[in-house]
């Protein structure tokens, strides 16, 4: 490899390198740093003569790394960071995140009940980033991480995995959500809550966890109809007397903004935990260290 001289280097490469591994497309990066593809491309050209590699590779989905460009990645952020530290130093704008963006992998349970205060969060203290949600689940989501389609998941498990750090944000139980015209009260007893229709959210569509509670005590329910979403609810739960039985979180944010009433399950169910997980690799750059904690200000507002 040649020696590699900075005085003859381009930096702004640099800008194309980090836009290219954050977005994993070479057009998704062109948009962002408002250049046209062709000058991407031919920038990336630029790159691989410098590090005499091909830091990125194509595939099915995308762009993917090398190993040299993860290995790069930190230290290439690391060094716009400290860059763009200097210049919010003299302007009057102050910090700016700009042409920055996070894509955040979670149920729409969490997108439902966090989802507006992380916007007003990020939009305070991170002015210019832009979120991305994407729909998830704990059987997915940590190869969702490690392959680079998500940069931060919240999740009810599935994160142990090698090269993936979590914290735990908090722990969750359950409530009952019903139509208060066709339900007037304000406790619901087992009896009645057997006796009811009730709408499943699972992936399968078949058993969840209250199934599993109430088959340990030899009772069953009748469950009329499933969806995979838990914003569909609140048009199949209105004007029935069916009961939901979800996430306190989203239950208590669904009935916020529909109308729709929160009642406390009769059944003991467990609790579970809500994590928060994203690559150990990334875990110093300084999108990911400022929006970690505006993510658990959401669930711990004290």
């Amino acid at each position: 490899m040649n020696r590699i001289d900075i005085a003859k280097t381009d930096l702004n490469l640099l800008k194309v390198f980090e836009a290219l591994y954050e977005e994993g497309s070479a057009s998704r990066a062109a948009t962002r740093l408002a250049l046209t593809q062709s000058a991407v491309s031919a920038a990336l050209k630029r790159l691989r003569d410098v590090y005499g590699d091909p830091l990125f590779q194509r595939t099915g989905r995308g762009l993917a790394p090398t190993l040299l460009a993860q290995q790069l990645k930190p230290v290439v952020s690391e060094a716009l960071h400290k860059i763009r530290q200097s210049l919010a130093m003299v302007s009057p704008f102050g910090r700016s995140f700009e042409g920055r963006s996070v894509t955040i992998g979670l149920s729409d349970d969490f997108e439902i009940a966090i989802g507006s205060r992380l916007i007003e969060f990020a939009a305070r203290a991170m002015p210019g980033l832009r979120l991305i949600f994407r729909q998830t689940h704990s059987q997915v989501v940590a190869d969702a991480l490690a392959g680079r389609d998500l940069d931060l998941a919240i999740s009810s498990g599935g994160l142990a995995k090698s090269g993936v750090s979590r914290c735990l944000l908090s722990e969750a139980s359950y409530a009952c959500v019903v139509d208060p015209e066709r339900w007037a009260i304000t406790v619901l007893d087992i009896e009645d809550f057997v006796s009811a229709e009730h709408i499943l959210v699972s992936s399968c569509g078949f058993v969840g966890i209250v199934d599993e509670a109430l088959a340990e005590r030899e009772l069953s329910r009748r469950i009329v109809a499933a969806t995979t979403h838990f914003a569909a609810l609140p048009y199949l739960l209105k004007g029935t007397s069916a009961i939901a039985t979800i996430p306190s979180h989203a239950a208590a944010a669904i009935a916020a903004l529909t109308g729709l009433q929160v009642l406390p399950c009769p059944l003991a169910l467990r609790t579970f935990p809500i994590e928060m997980g994203w690559r150990t690799a990334d875990g110093n750059d300084v999108v990911m260290q400022a929006i970690r904690p505006l993510v658990e200000k959401c669930f711990n507002p004290a």
